[in-house]
């Protein structure tokens, strides 16, 4: 089932990549589609009945909504901070702790803070994300991983896992 539900997937997506209904696309994606999940098949979706839980697309929707919000507000901060006359920066790398245990979910974590201006996900290791940030605002480790990550985790544990 899981299988069927891959290949559906990768042919729904080509669909709506290509946007055309002529019969050639479709073969192209039936094809296409056929010979991802057959040598790729085993190391997708291992538990495949979340992908028809409808709520984790909700939820999915909602963190868009947030990541949008944040990025927005950042990209003020950001712009206050270049065409202030003081340039106030304070940047540095800070270690944060997750706990989000999928790594899909770690890496949609990494490139929300990634896409956040102001921030860079340096590297991950095992539950750590190293971040670059333009202004360390506190030495708390509790503080400034609220701060990073905060409302990102808490939505993509919802959506991941």
């Amino acid at each position: 089932m899981k299988h069927i539900t891959l290949f559906i997937s990768l042919f729904f997506l080509w669909m709506l990549l290509t946007f055309s209904l002529n019969a050639y696309n479709i073969i192209v994606g039936l094809f296409t589609a056929l010979i991802v999940t057959l040598l790729f098949g085993h190391r997708f979706l291992q538990d495949w009945k979340k992908f028809y839980n409808p709520l984790r697309y909700i939820w999915g929707l909602i963190y868009v909504v947030v990541l949008i919000w944040d990025c927005i507000k950042a990209n003020f901060d950001v712009a206050y901070r270049v065409l202030s006359p003081k340039m106030p920066i304070k940047p540095g790398i800070v270690k944060v702790k997750s706990s989000l245990k999928t790594d899909i979910a770690k890496v949609f974590l990494a490139n929300s803070i990634t896409m956040t201006p102001g921030t860079i996900t340096v590297d991950i290791i095992d539950d750590y994300f190293y971040v670059h940030w333009i202004y360390v605002s506190s030495n708390d480790p509790a503080v400034y991983t609220e701060k990073i990550i905060g409302r990102f985790e808490k939505l993509l544990k919802k959506v991941f896992e």
